[in-house]
């Protein structure tokens, strides 16, 4: 069943409104496309859900990295030459990201369903569907196309839409990772039902700007709040170097979303191979013991 939009987006910042207005565009035309049966057969044809949640949480690297694949940068005139998602995602396959990001959507970012549907035929590992969500129905296409986990952004959703938006994607076997960016917007979603992974994004929503004591700042308010509740935590924008994913190990961070830093290297698999080595010594005996 597809909803109609219902958001009011009046307290987002120009950028915010100008992509969310664009999505409201892009879903009324989904909806005048796309029939019940046509999305039920793609429902159907979709591939075997992996689990993302269990892939962040068992992974020897701590913490983990989701690695993003993306050809443009948020209100920058940056795209990268010759783009070719699917190589992207097999550098990061190689040298070791558990799980991939892949940015979908398609005015502001270049990307694309159908990027995700390339990489989901060929790389194993779980994948989360990245973009500005705000109706059912890019959830279901998601699906379709292979997603294993969706991203939600609580700016620019009400309570009661993410709570929809969670039952839809549990349905559907997937994980939702819940963007927040303060400590107004952490609590929000700690009150909202079976919230299993929440991403703190590092960069200000008023003026972009990238500061990694919003990780830090939020872990030490929350932490002990999210680890009774089971709730993996995400950390984004800003991590860079093995001494970030060391501050942010230290803070109690479960994973990394990283994208930049990774697409601007020479050699994506070396530059993967490179950042997570540190990570693994704490645990590497218990690997070896099979444990």
């Amino acid at each position: 069943m597809i909803y109609p939009v219902t958001m009011s987006n009046s307290c987002l910042q120009p950028i915010l409104r100008e992509i969310v207005w664009q999505k409201k565009l892009e879903v009324e035309k989904m909806q005048q496309e796309m029939s019940l049966a046509s999305l039920q057969r793609q429902l159907t044809a979709a591939p075997t859900v992996r689990d993302f949640f269990t892939a962040l949480q068992q992974s020897i690297y701590k913490p983990s990295l989701i690695a993003e694949v993306r050809n443009a940068l948020l209100n920058q005139d940056v795209t990268i030459q010759d783009f070719d998602p699917l190589g992207i995602a097999k550098s990061y396959e190689r040298g070791g990201a558990t799980c991939i990001s892949v940015v979908t959507d398609q005015k502001f970012f270049q990307g694309g369903f159908e990027h995700l549907r390339i990489i989901r035929h060929r790389i194993a590992l779980p994948l989360l569907c990245k973009d500005f969500i705000i109706d059912p129905c890019q959830i279901y296409l998601a699906r379709a196309a292979g997603a294993d986990a969706v991203l939600l952004i609580a700016a620019i959703l009400t309570d009661q839409q993410i709570n929809n938006f969670l039952r839809v994607i549990h349905y559907l076997g997937m994980n939702a990772v819940v963007e927040v960016h303060n400590l107004t917007e952490l609590d929000r979603v700690l009150k909202l039902d079976d919230v299993r992974i929440i991403s703190i994004n590092n960069r200000s929503l008023e003026d972009f700007s990238v500061n990694l004591s919003t990780t830090q700042q939020l872990m030490i308010a929350r932490r002990s709040h999210l680890q009774n509740l089971g709730i993996l935590v995400v950390s984004e924008s800003g991590i860079e170097t093995p001494a970030d994913l060391s501050l942010m190990a230290d803070a109690g961070i479960n994973a990394v979303l990283m994208g930049d830093s990774l697409l601007q290297a020479g050699d994506l698999e070396e530059a993967v191979r490179s950042l997570l080595k540190s990570k693994v010594p704490v645990y590497k005996d218990f690997v070896k013991k099979g444990i």
